[in-house]
């Protein structure tokens, strides 16, 4: 059986507003405002043409389908992300994270979509063409320059997406996220009494009186900056042989620990 044949909204030539019809910006514009509002599921085209007060025809003359749409959507919500200019390659990648992660924040229907979807839209190539310009300037070559840009994108996704998930639950359940710390306190002194150092943390970071909306930055923060600093040790210096740089130093050290042990 032959593979189903690649298709997107960007392999295809854009065609231009019909007279009198909507424009593909509008479009998108009014999917995103109905997906910040309402969710992923809520989505699909007979909605979305009578908020628009346009019909079916409208919408597919622009995208085929509702895939292409959200193509489009997910390419907006990646120009939230800043591309700075002219900044190191550590600022550069620091402001790519942050920006990643305050665009999922604000469109958590996008969690939903990552990696289901191909981010090969403009914005999207811009990010990603940033993110590597940043790493090669930082001195990585070959492979190590996708390990290090995959190292930031993993920590971004893996930090924003349950993050996205938790404001979710809170918006449903109206409560502060202090109101859901106290309410869960009786339950984690139960459950987790069994585990005293855990316990003892979390009392502890809950008396602490943090916000947990600002200690999740925080977090975010310490994660990024430790990240950073674990990929400056890892690049190559100019005084470094091939087997001191990135990979090669790792294969190295593999090999070491696999090595047979004999008795001294």
């Amino acid at each position: 059986m032959s593979a189903k044949p690649f298709t997107s909204v960007w392999t295809r030539e854009r065609k231009g507003r019909r007279e009198q019809g909507l424009s593909r910006d509008q479009i998108v514009r009014a999917a995103i405002e109905l997906l910040d509002a309402e969710g992923l599921d809520a989505l699909s085209m007979r909605k979305l043409g009578a908020r628009l007060g346009a019909g079916a025809t409208s919408l597919y003359w622009h995208v085929a389908n509702k895939d292409e749409l959200l193509e489009l959507a997910m390419d907006e919500v990646y120009r939230e992300v800043p591309t700075p200019v002219g900044a190191s390659w550590r600022e550069t990648a620091g402001a790519i994270a942050w920006g990643l992660r305050g665009a999922i924040l604000a469109h958590p229907w996008s969690v939903g979509l990552i990696g289901v979807l191909p981010g090969i839209g403009p914005n999207a190539l811009v990010m990603s063409d940033l993110l590597v310009k940043a790493c090669k300037e930082a001195g990585f070559q070959g492979v190590d320059i996708d390990f290090a840009v995959g190292a930031v994108v993993a920590y971004t996704l893996g930090s924003a997406v349950p993050e996205a998930a938790w404001r979710g639950m809170l918006n449903r359940s109206g409560d502060s996220p202090c109101e859901v710390q106290t309410e869960m306190m009786p339950t984690i002194e139960g459950l987790a009494a069994g585990h005293p150092d855990l316990l003892e943390q979390y009392k502890d970071y809950t008396a602490s009186g943090i916000d947990p909306l600002i200690g999740r930055q925080i977090a975010f923060d310490y994660g990024l900056v430790a990240l950073l600093d674990g990929l400056d040790a890892r690049r190559p210096r100019p005084d470094t042989g091939p087997e001191e740089r990135g990979t090669e130093r790792v294969r190295g050290e593999r090999a070491a620990q696999d090595a047979p042990r004999t008795s001294p």
